[in-house]
């Protein structure tokens, strides 16, 4: 190619240099390599926040749907993330969005395990994943597990100790083979997730789908060692009667909620029918209004629990039945909903009004009106109480609750 440049009104011709084939190739394979490290960046963040957020809980189904979605198309094999990369990612969100909070609980967490574990010592269990390598976030659970040909024997130590459970039959497709993996999904103070496996691979080498290696786990003696190593100075026979007697508050705002269901409520004030339905509505307001205040979303769950037990004074009601289980901002809230509405329709006295004007969390406090009265509309979706009781579980968790 030519090209002709005018010089003191001469036209001379100017040759443009083609730089050789092979400082070529190697221009564009220096470019290319730039472009697949960017784009198995961008692959490992998508995987790795989906998976934050819980949308997968897979690392090849994120990594698969990252793809695609990065893309638009097919992706060379080379060109995605390991599991490592993504599980690095995750626990890089974590410190961004959790702060030094996420592992507040690890202890807690590691002295459940080893109290369920005890308790299910027939089966051999073993401890694995984030509580056993330290590597917890914002509503990690539990993994344990058991060996068992009876799923039966498993559960029925559950039963006897009055944990709540559902047992997941999940089928997994793997190198080719399908394989069905039965898990125990325990709701605790902490979740749990027990997978059970036949009697006989209890000493089967599982490998880690994050390093292709042994997957890291301990034993009810290997577990007492790393607490002792972890946690000089930790009374481990203490800190577990301790966990015995904890009452998990999940569970008593799960005893009260519930029999809101028969509670019927006066049509020209709440035309959606039940207590239940009401206070779920009012919950689902108060989650998108402050969605990381679990004191205030708590309050608008239980607010109107004390219906089932003395409708004629249900504030006073719930006070009494939730002390101990609540915190006193929550209680707050709960005690003083009904003169929000009073001063919202105008019927509450100036003393009463200036007392509330006057605390810290006033503006909450009337936002939560608005949400008891908008959370009265018939045939909207509302979560089921689990779930609720579920994400104010992983609020709790995640900031240090």
């Amino acid at each position: 190619m030519r090209h002709w440049r005018c010089r003191r009104g001469q036209a001379l011709p100017i040759l443009q240099v083609r730089p050789p084939r092979a400082a070529l190739m190697g221009l564009i394979s220096a470019h290319t390599s730039m472009s697949n490290d960017k784009l198995r960046r961008q692959i490992t963040y998508e995987a790795a926040r989906m998976m934050y957020v819980r949308q997968e809980s897979e690392y090849y189904r994120a990594k698969m749907k990252a793809a695609r979605r990065i893309c638009q198309g097919w992706v060379k094999p080379a060109n995605l993330p390991t599991n490592r990369e993504i599980r690095d990612e995750i626990q890089t969100l974590a410190r961004l969005h959790e702060g030094a909070g996420r592992t507040a609980n690890l202890r807690d967490m590691r002295i459940e395990a080893l109290r369920v574990m005890k308790l299910l010592a027939t089966f051999r269990p073993r401890l694995i994943g984030s509580t056993m390598t330290g590597h917890v976030r914002q509503g990690s659970d539990i993994d344990i597990h058991v060996f068992s040909d009876s799923i039966e024997a498993v559960t029925g130590v559950l039963d006897g100790e009055g944990f709540t459970y559902d047992v997941e039959r999940k089928q997994v497709r793997k190198y080719g083979e399908e394989r069905v993996f039965t898990h125990v999904h325990v709701q605790d103070r902490f979740p749990l997730e027990i997978t059970v496996y036949a009697a006989n691979l209890a000493h089967y080498v599982f490998k880690s789908s994050i390093t292709g290696k042994a997957i890291e786990r301990a034993s009810i003696a290997e577990l007492e060692e790393l607490l002792a190593e972890a946690y000089p100075g930790l009374a481990i026979d203490d800190a577990l009667v301790e966990a015995e007697n904890r009452v998990d508050r999940f569970q008593i705002y799960q005893m009260l909620l519930l029999p809101l269901e028969t509670v019927k409520q006066d049509p020209r004030w709440h035309p959606e029918g039940d207590a239940l339905y009401h206070s779920l509505q009012v919950f689902e307001r108060a989650r998108d209004a402050l969605p990381y205040d679990e004191e205030f979303q708590t309050a608008a769950l239980l607010h109107d629990v004390g219906k089932a037990i003395d409708p004629r004074e249900h504030v006073a009601a719930a006070l009494e039945s939730l002390e101990g289980y609540i915190t006193e901002r929550t209680a707050w809230f709960i005690e003083h909903h009904m003169e929000a509405g009073a001063l919202r329709d105008g019927t509450l006295g100036a003393r009463a009004r200036r007392r509330l004007e006057a605390h810290e969390d006033f503006e909450e406090l009337m936002l939560l009106c608005d949400c008891d009265r908008a959370g009265r509309e018939c045939g909207v979706q509302v979560p089921e109480v689990e779930e609720a009781l579920d994400h104010l579980r992983d609020l709790s968790q995640g900031y240090g609750g």
